[in-house]
């Protein structure tokens, strides 16, 4: 059986794999000299122990292939409703906004402030510098989930953020600061 692996591999003088722990207590019990694979219902598996005590095919072509067989033995199950492989994720249409509504805090102070701002504006909070690059929203549904490209600067002009933000997951993509946070709330056209 397969399940013997290392010990059977270790007791039949072959090299265990690098970081696999060996048990060698058995003292010269002999129990293992015939090791076989057991494939199951007396087919014969293809595969053989190599040197270096790893699973190589019979054939020496290269390619081990794995049979899941049919039935309740094992097969793939497919993505509910859909009749063939999904090859993309569908996504809403989108509008592009022109303005858009942040939320910065200041967190020595406590203090947070809603900020409108224009594509391509730039606003100054506290020692950061936030420009709005783009806005997107649902069409279907332009009070939903907004998210919005942003650009964060300290005002030595180092690149503090510059990235999308979502409005119902502001911890996915934020702001790394110590001092500040910002967040989108909703864009708007």
């Amino acid at each position: 059986m397969v399940r013997a692996g290392l010990v059977s591999l270790a007791l039949m003088g072959l090299a265990a794999p690098l970081g696999a722990q060996q048990f060698d207590n058995f003292d010269g019990d002999s129990a293992f000299d015939d090791f076989q694979l057991d494939t199951g219902e007396g087919g014969d598996s293809g595969l053989t122990l190599s040197e270096d005590g790893g699973l190589v095919p019979d054939g020496g072509d290269g390619d081990i292939q794995l049979n899941l067989g049919t039935g309740s033995q094992g097969g793939f199950v497919g993505t509910p409703g859909l009749s063939g492989p999904v090859t993309s994720v569908s996504q809403p249409a989108t509008e592009q906004g022109t303005i858009v509504t942040l939320r910065a805090l200041d967190k020595m102070l406590g203090q947070p402030t809603d900020v409108e701002l224009s594509m391509g504006q730039t606003v100054v909070f506290g020692r950061i510098a936030i420009r709005a690059i783009e806005c997107r929203y649902p069409a279907a549904d332009p009070s939903g989930d907004a998210f919005a490209h942003l650009e964060v600067l300290d005002l030595e002009g180092n690149s503090l953020f510059d990235g999308w933000m979502i409005a119902s997951s502001p911890a996915l993509n934020a702001l790394e600061h110590s001092r500040y946070d910002v967040w989108v709330l909703r864009c708007a056209g």
